[in-house]
């Protein structure tokens, strides 16, 4: 799809990215929390969610089988950054984020609440590593990509729509929704064809992904490239393309995503003393430079 120059309303409709995020803990509340009473949600027919809104009428509208294919041409080649890891997070830390007022940690602090978050419950050392990179993929802001191409619920495009993802209604927008060879069913695929056939919505994880697919245990890998993917771990919508192994490790997305969502903590990491222990985790299980 050959795209217009977007307005920056086109290209930046949220705050911030932490705003999607506040949004998905919204949807899907701390597992045992009190419950709220309905005054207390997001109000969808509000003024103050119309930026949610218009970030998920962008991203149904353009997240298309094209889109998805141009980006991975365009952001597989690896060629507009080079660095070392620890620098590449630096570099995460100038997406600038004033949506979350409360909370006032940059990205890299977040990033080891995750991490640390993960370390005090003792699991293995690939999955604390991934609880701190796994937002890294979201630099794609930084190379000019609008949010919606960014972050969001992530779902399969070359097939229908579910009406179970966020916001469904705009998927009116989408040309796949009516074109043959993507609104049935199965579109391009066939019945439990296997996650790693599917082309999923294009975003920081898919990026990330392809990123450390080579360097990562296969459940570490999972739990990047899905950790958005709720209309999958949440409601099962997509069980007719998953098979049996994507069954079996969709069990560590499971794992990973109450670590993603619930971690944040008014209190700030101290970054200079976890550093060491980080930059050793990432010479165990990475190359010395991140290819951007």
């Amino acid at each position: 799809m050959s795209m217009k120059i977007l307005s920056n309303e086109d290209a930046s409709p949220l705050s911030g990215l932490d705003q999607w995020e506040d949004d998905v803990l919204q949807r899907y509340p701390e597992p045992g929390a009190a419950a709220k009473s309905k005054d207390e949600f997001r109000n969808y027919d509000s003024p103050e969610i119309d930026g949610v809104r218009e970030f998920y009428r962008l991203n149904h509208k353009y997240q298309t089988y094209e889109n998805v294919l141009a980006k991975k041409a365009n952001f597989l080649k690896f060629d507009k950054k080079e660095m070392p890891w620890w620098q590449a997070m630096e570099f995460l830390n100038t997406l600038v984020d004033d949506s979350d007022p409360d909370i006032s940690l940059d990205q890299l602090q977040h990033l080891l609440q995750t991490a640390e978050a993960i370390r005090a419950d003792g699991h293995p050392d690939w999955f604390i590593l991934t609880g701190f990179i796994h937002d890294l993929g979201k630099v794609l802001c930084l190379f000019g990509e609008p949010q919606w191409n960014v972050v969001g619920d992530t779902f399969p495009v070359g097939c229908k729509f579910s009406n179970k993802i966020v916001y469904p209604e705009f998927f009116a927008d989408n040309p796949d929704s009516y074109d043959e060879r993507y609104n049935t069913k199965y579109g391009v695929y066939s019945q439990h064809c296997g996650l790693d056939n599917i082309h999923m919505s294009w975003g920081h994880d898919e990026y990330l992904y392809h990123i450390t697919k080579d360097h990562l245990p296969e459940e570490a890998l999972y739990m990047i490239r899905y950790h958005s993917f709720y209309s999958q771990h949440r409601e099962h919508e997509y069980d007719h393309l998953l098979n049996a192994h994507d069954h079996e490790m969709f069990k560590w997305v499971d794992k990973f995503n109450p670590y993603d969502l619930y971690s944040k903590s008014p209190k700030p990491p101290v970054v200079a003393e976890l550093k060491p222990f980080y930059e050793d985790l990432i010479a165990k299980y990475l190359p010395g430079t991140v290819k951007l």
